[in-house]
């Protein structure tokens, strides 16, 4: 690994990352808004073979995912009282506040089903269950692969320079995240749009962001005013029972979905035009790698998101001769992310830039020297 440049002691400057502010307009100007992405070599046949879309294992997947629901509320329920019921709500949380990401994502990208009505119903509870708005969302992430990590345009960045470690901690029990979520399903619910959401949410889908906003903060309020009833009418502590089963998972079940999301980028470079500089993929375990359905092959999935993810280990063995060397593990992910995220609080010009194999063609350098402005901290 090399490093792209040295340590400086001025304090950072806090970078633009709004969509509508002049970073954008310069990432359009100079050419790195919707930018030609480098992308390794895969025959064609083999090609064709690997964005093939079947129902059968998403089918599979979503009715082992929606039977564990079934079996870890009740396990949950019907220990309430007793310690027993801790490991069952943990597990409850895990599958309903991490899991419900990865099918989101999938099924955002249309790739998860073969049949698009099954696509669409999996991504519409995983939406509600991760608490975004599935009108916005759909949108939010066509940009961010459109224009991943380039500043002004990519409304999903999870590593803002300057980079606050606090709230990094805090979204791992999901409170801060929740709120703001809850927020903005309110404001889409009382037919507001913000400037931003409007710069890549079509102004025809408008309509359907606020109603389904709507629906998900009515589904909410019925919640909420059944927890309240169960607790006037003398149920005690089992009276919150119904938001641990709807919406709290969000909070105390999100670690898992959080701990593999900010892998994805971080420490990795903005403002450049080639994945392998951006994106990260590395090895896990077989039930994290369920859990996040295969999404830890981030850098084939970013050049190629066509690729259902149950074919993106086999994506991997095609083309991992051109790709940095993959982590071996969540821990030496994490290690080599945070050792870059650190010296970036200081240097929010610096990322981690991995060795290429000598199998591999070189970066693409086009752009990457320029970036757009920032605003004074």
């Amino acid at each position: 690994m090399s490093d792209t440049a040295p340590l400086h002691d001025a304090a950072p400057m806090a970078r633009d990352y709004s969509l509508t502010g002049p970073s954008g307009t310069r990432a359009v100007e100079i050419g790195l808004a919707a930018a030609q992405w480098y992308h390794s070599d895969v025959p064609r046949k083999m090609f064709k073979t690997l964005i093939k879309r079947r129902d059968g294992p998403a089918m599979r997947d979503t009715a082992i995912w929606v039977g564990l629901h079934i079996l870890f509320a009740a396990g949950g329920i019907y220990f309430w009282g007793s310690w027993l019921c801790v490991p069952f709500w943990f597990a409850y949380g895990v599958l309903y506040g991490s899991a419900c990401d990865s099918r989101w994502h999938e099924c955002g990208h249309g790739t998860a089903f073969r049949t698009r009505w099954m696509n669409d119903v999996v991504y519409h509870i995983a939406s509600f269950q991760v608490m975004r708005n599935p009108v916005n969302w759909r949108w939010s992430h066509a940009r961010h692969h459109t224009d991943t990590l380039i500043v002004g345009r990519d409304p999903e960045i999870a590593w803002m320079h300057p980079i606050n470690l606090v709230l990094k901690a805090l979204a791992f029990v999901g409170v801060v995240e929740t709120w703001q979520s809850l927020r903005v399903l309110a404001r889409n619910a009382m037919g507001q749009l913000s400037p931003e959401e409007q710069t890549y949410i079509p102004e025809s889908e408008w309509p359907k962001a606020i109603f389904w906003a709507r629906v998900h903060m009515a589904i909410y309020a019925v919640v909420l005013c059944v927890s309240i009833g169960m607790l006037v009418v003398g149920q005690g502590w089992a009276s919150i029972i119904p938001i641990l089963l709807i919406g709290g998972p969000r909070v105390y079940g999100c670690w898992h979905f959080v701990m593999t999301g900010l892998l994805q980028h971080g420490g990795l470079a903005e403002n450049v035009i080639d994945h392998r500089l951006n994106s990260r993929t590395l090895y896990m375990n077989p039930i994290s790698r369920w859990l996040y359905w295969n999404m830890n092959y981030h850098v084939e999935h970013h050049m190629f998101p066509m690729v259902p993810y149950y074919a993106l280990p086999k994506l991997h063995e095609q083309i991992k001769h051109d790709l940095p060397k993959p982590n071996t593990s969540i821990w030496d992910a994490y290690r080599e992310m945070m050792r870059a995220v650190m010296r970036q609080r200081q240097d929010p010009d610096y990322a981690l830039r991995k060795e290429l194999p000598p199998t591999a063609q070189p970066y693409n350098e086009a752009l990457h020297s320029e970036v757009p402005e920032r605003s004074p901290a």
